[in-house]
Order: structure tokens, then C-alpha cells, then sequence
């Protein structure tokens, strides 16, 4: 079966955002609970590159498929997990990068580099880090899991932010997040 990606945010309605995200049903790694424990070899780079033994996983549908497998625990620590085990995986900064961001009837809609589709919300929240000289900003994905925004999806979002008013926070999903690091 050949992958299509979702469309660009920009032609979508947030009913189509919402139908997408729903469409990515993902296995239940959080009801799964192996006694199987092991190191993947693998490596999340802060650009996103997904490393094994230390070289790229070039194939977008493989990154896909463990990206669904991933979990973070309470202690910080990522893991890939099926039901029979559950591998440790290394992550630099994030598991995910947004890579595009849009407004949609109110609330903010992500792109990620695996082309999944989050809206920002009370599951999905934003979180500003770093500082003001160097802030960085994150969307929550799902189990612990955070996107990052890339260079040019912190400007978009930055945009909106300032169109909306001068104190640098956002509204999506009912909630406000802040843009600027505490």
C-alpha cells in the first residue's frame, strides 16, 4: 500500500485536521507492559534524524511506524514498545519536529516531520523553554512524546501570536500558552 501524506494545512478545514488525525490510529503501547527489555541501537537527533548503529533510517514509512511506538516514562526515559518488548530508545532534544503551523477556526494545527497532523490543546499543549536569547518552543504529540518547532514554524507561530496581540501568547483548544520561556 502506497503512503499519501495529508494535504498542506493551508487547504484544509479543522474538520479535515481533525478527520486526519483521528485516520493515524496508533497501537496501544501505553496498555502494553513486556518484561522484555533491551537497547534499540537508536537515536533521535535534535534535527529529527532517526539513527540505528549510527547511521540515518532513510525510509520515511519506517520512521513512521516506530514514531507510533514511542513512549516516554515519568523518569524522562524514551522507549519503543510491542506487546512482547520494550527497547530503549536515545533522544537528543525532541522525538518530533513541526514543521508547519496554521490557524483553523480558532485553534492551531501542526504538521510533524513524519506528516502527522496535532492540534494544540489541552491533550496537545505548547510549551516555551530555553530563554529570551535563545527560546524554543514545543507542542505535545501524545505519551509524554514533544514536537519542537522548527526555525521556520516558531516564526509562523510567532506571527500569529503577534497579529492576535503584543503579549505573545496563543489560543488554541480552549487553552492559552505563553511563546516566551519563564
Amino acid at each position: 500500500m502506497v503512503y499519501t501524506p495529508p494535504p498542506e494545512l493551508a487547504g484544509m478545514s479543522l474538520a479535515q485536521i481533525a478527520e486526519a488525525v483521528a485516520e493515524r490510529r496508533l497501537p496501544p503501547v501505553e496498555q502494553w507492559s513486556p518484561d522484555n527489555v533491551d537497547d534499540s541501537h537508536m537515536k533521535i537527533q535534535a534535527d529529527g534524524t532517526w539513527l540505528h548503529d549510527g547511521s540515518p533510517i532513510t525510509r520515511p514509512a519506517m520512521v513512521r511506524a516506530f514514531s507510533g511506538l514511542l513512549n516516554r516514562e515519568e523518569d524522562g526515559s524514551y522507549w519503543l514498545v510491542v506487546p512482547y518488548q520494550k527497547l530503549s530508545i536515545e533522544v537528543e532534544d525532541a522525538c518530533f519536529i513541526a514543521t508547519d503551523v496554521s490557524r483553523k477556526d480558532g485553534d492551531l494545527a501542526f504538521r510533524l516531520n513524519t506528516d502527522e497532523l496535532v492540534v494544540a490543546g489541552p491533550d496537545n499543549r505548547i510549551r516555551a523553554a530555553g530563554d529570551l536569547e535563545q527560546p524554543a518552543l514545543y507542542v505535545h504529540v501524545r505519551r509524554g512524546c514533544e514536537a519542537r518547532l522548527n526555525r521556520s514554524t516558531y516564526e509562523q507561530l510567532a506571527r500569529i501570536a503577534l497579529a492576535e496581540g503584543e503579549d505573545w501568547t496563543v489560543t488554541s483548544g480552549g487553552e492559552s500558552f505563553s511563546l516566551l520561556p519563564e
